[in-house]
């Protein structure tokens, strides 16, 4: 059967819907109803399933997301993604502006593009040929997560940039930088869905964004209200020369223009005191946005000045974020609850009448502990002024003393666990009151939700339900209780079932190969936080090892403290720690790296060799592979380039893979990975 019409059909309708999506996501100016929108859709999905050799990656059916991905891959940012200096009065502005012109030597005034701080996830974006490639979080700045298969399911983001009405070719390679977020209705539409599965409500968009942007499960992510602006035109090459322009303005009309989504609010100020101006104006506005903007980010418009300014170790010289002042709403203080953490640490929350404060209701307030009660003389009745810090977590700061009833008396901490009732008990020169019992209820829910997080054993969707399920069903007594579940009980809780179960449980097996060092995070021994257990680790190998050290031992590790090694010698020295180290070694949790670091042998197939993993290795964690290469002289890299030697692929391996094949790198399986481990 001929094509000829199918394909021209196809085409047609891909460039119908990318128009659409052009006109509703960057123009604002929605051409065709939803129904009829849906219709073309629908008709270029059947096409595309009837005639599969005319699938193609840009159309805009491929946004519903693929397979599960088994973890993601680290890729090293071209230019790094800094952050930016922050100010908090107009004088730190103007401070800026002089600051500014001295270095150049001359006066102003000068141009600057005033932009919204959006409240969302930053990320970098490439595009070759006009198709989305690739797309990675900000991470520590050099190196970020890639996030591709995730991010082509945010509609809002062209698969393909448009080269109508653009006055130049399209650049071989364009790399974009941008934040994704959720509206506040967004926010809502997707906590009324958690919340009839069962799960936790997001706390704000923020969270909400970046969690969704993070799912191994792209078909999940697709289903989350996410959406992106772009505001950096990191670089273009490939056309004979970069695209020429000589201001940032240009370049926001540019990104418009190629179909990319710019925030409609910017402003081109001449002059520092026109940015103020314009800060005051979305200052008091912002609030009618149906998104999150923390403040205003401050560019130079000039981009030759741009790089007379160049950049200090940590951000732009030429730029400054301005951020708002926090939000306060009033209302009452209904009453005083005590949550109980994993470490028993008693912790006072505000329960208050519902106020709607930055974006979203605020029923709960953090007090942060008892002294700072005392400190502002927060009594429950009062009407209190709360605000967010940082536009995220809520905070009362201050009591309206002239409504205080006259029968009102100071607030008194208890001295007994409000769960299980045992002592709580304040130890000298801490502010913070503990439970005494390590059976405590509620410390076990959160001991076993820290054990679970994703920097710790990272077993997804273990949350605080169905940890909640599991406890007080008497199922789980402790961390080393998940490794004995079994099917039957865990499918016949509430809201679980088979399929549920099923992934649960294999998730738990996967944690068992996380390594000593995430497993001594996880343990939640006081002050240990993931920087300390790797030291700890990579000094003595073995969690057993160390826990037959002496506090002086642990203390003469280079980066560790006597507070850490006191805590470390108080944990070791418990019988029920101990046992529970065996429990969960029997269970089959590695507690021991799996290979020691030793002087790096001289020649064979690792010596002086970069080496980069991707997809999943069966005998091997990838951090134990790695430490295997290192050990015997070899280097690892995050990122394919000119300069890898060897590419070590595992199942499932992805774009790295094929860079290493476009530039011809040695290539090896699992297998060889393991015969040249054997010859070492």
């Amino acid at each position: 059967m001929s094509l000829v019409e199918p394909a021209r059909r196809v085409d047609e309708l891909r460039k119908l819907i990318h128009s659409y999506d052009y006109h509703y996501y960057v123009l604002d100016q929605p051409l065709v109803s939803d129904y009829e929108y849906d219709k073309l859709y629908h008709e270029l999905k059947e096409l595309e399933e009837k005639y599969p050799e005319l699938a193609a990656a840009d159309s805009p059916t491929q946004r519903i997301g693929g397979a599960p991905l088994e973890g993601f891959e680290q890729v090293s940012h071209s230019q790094p993604m800094l952050s930016l200096d922050n100010s908090y009065s107009e004088e730190d502005l103007r401070e800026f502006d002089h600051r500014i012109g001295r270095f150049l030597g001359r006066s102003g005034p000068f141009d600057y593009v005033a932009e919204l701080k959006l409240d969302g996830l930053g990320v970098s974006l490439r595009y070759e040929r006009g198709v989305f490639i690739q797309g990675a979080t900000r991470g520590d700045g050099l190196t970020g997560e890639d996030v591709t298969s995730n991010l082509r399911t945010v509609r809002s983001l062209p698969l393909r940039l448009r080269e109508e009405g653009l006055g130049i070719p399209l650049p071989e390679i364009l790399e974009v930088r941008g934040e994704v977020y959720m509206t506040r209705s967004g926010l809502e539409t997707a906590n009324s869905q958690r919340l009839e599965t069962g799960e936790p409500a997001f706390a704000n968009p923020r969270n909400a964004a970046a969690g969704s942007l993070r799912l191994l499960d792209p078909s999940i992510t697709a289903k989350r209200p996410l959406r992106i602006f772009l505001y950096q035109l990191l670089r273009s090459a490939g056309t004979g020369k970069r695209v020429g322009f000589t201001r940032h303005c240009q370049v926001l009309d540019f990104l418009r223009q190629a179909g990319l989504p710019v925030n409609p609010y910017w402003k081109c100020c001449r002059g520092i005191e026109e940015v103020i101006s314009y800060l005051r104006e979305w200052s008091e506005k912002r609030a009618g946005l149906d998104y999150n903007t923390d403040g205003v980010v401050v560019k130079l418009d000039d981009l030759t000045l741009r790089e007379q300014l160049g950049f200090t170790s940590k951000a732009p010289r030429w730029a400054m974020a301005y951020k708002f002042a926090a939000e306060q709403a009033r209302t009452r203080l209904v009453a005083i609850d005590i949550q109980v953490g994993r470490t028993g640490a008693l912790t006072p929350t505000a329960r208050l009448e519902p106020v709607f404060l930055a974006g979203t209701t605020v029923s709960n307030a953090t007090l942060h502990n008892e002294d700072e009660i005392a400190r502002k003389d927060i009594r429950v009745g009062d009407w209190v002024w709360i605000e967010k810090g940082g536009d995220i977590i809520p905070k009362v700061v201050a009591v309206d003393l002239k409504e205080r009833s006259p029968g009102s008396k100071p607030y008194r901490m208890t001295e007994r666990c409000p769960v299980c009732g045992s002592t709580a008990v304040r130890p000298p020169g801490e502010a913070v009151r503990r439970c005494t019992n390590a059976s405590c209820p509620a410390q076990v829910k959160e001991r076993i939700l820290h054990f679970a997080g994703r920097n710790a054993m990272d077993i997804q969707g273990l949350g605080p339900a169905l940890v909640e399920l599991l406890v007080e069903s008497g199922t789980v007594k402790d961390v080393a209780d998940l490794y004995s579940l079994k099917k039957e009980a865990v499918a016949s809780l509430e809201r679980m079932g088979d399929k549920s179960a099923e992934n649960l449980l294999g998730q738990i097996e996967d944690s068992r190969e996380r390594g000593p060092a995430r497993l001594l995070f996880a343990l939640g021994v006081r002050y240990v936080g993931q920087t300390a257990a790797e030291i700890l680790v990579q000094r003595y190998g073995s969690i057993k090892d160390l826990a037959g050290l002496s506090r002086e031992e642990i203390e003469a590790v280079e980066g560790i403290g006597p507070v850490i090694a006191a805590s470390l010698e108080s944990f070791f020295a418990q019988s029920e720690n101990l046992k529970l180290l065996e429990r969960l070694e029997q269970a089959g949790v590695v507690l021991e790296r799996a290979a020691q670091v030793r002087a790096p042998q001289p020649g064979g197939p690792f010596a002086g060799k970069r080496f980069v993993l991707t997809g999943g290795l069966t005998k091997y964690a990838r951090s134990e592979a790695e430490e295997l290469i290192k050990a015997r002289g070899g280097k690892v890299s995050g990122s394919v380039s000119s300069k890898t030697d060897v590419v070590l692929a595992g199942e499932a391996a992805g774009s790295k893979l094929e860079r290493a094949r476009e530039l011809g790198i040695t290539i090896i399986n699992e297998d060889t990975f393991l015969k040249w481990l054997d010859e070492t």
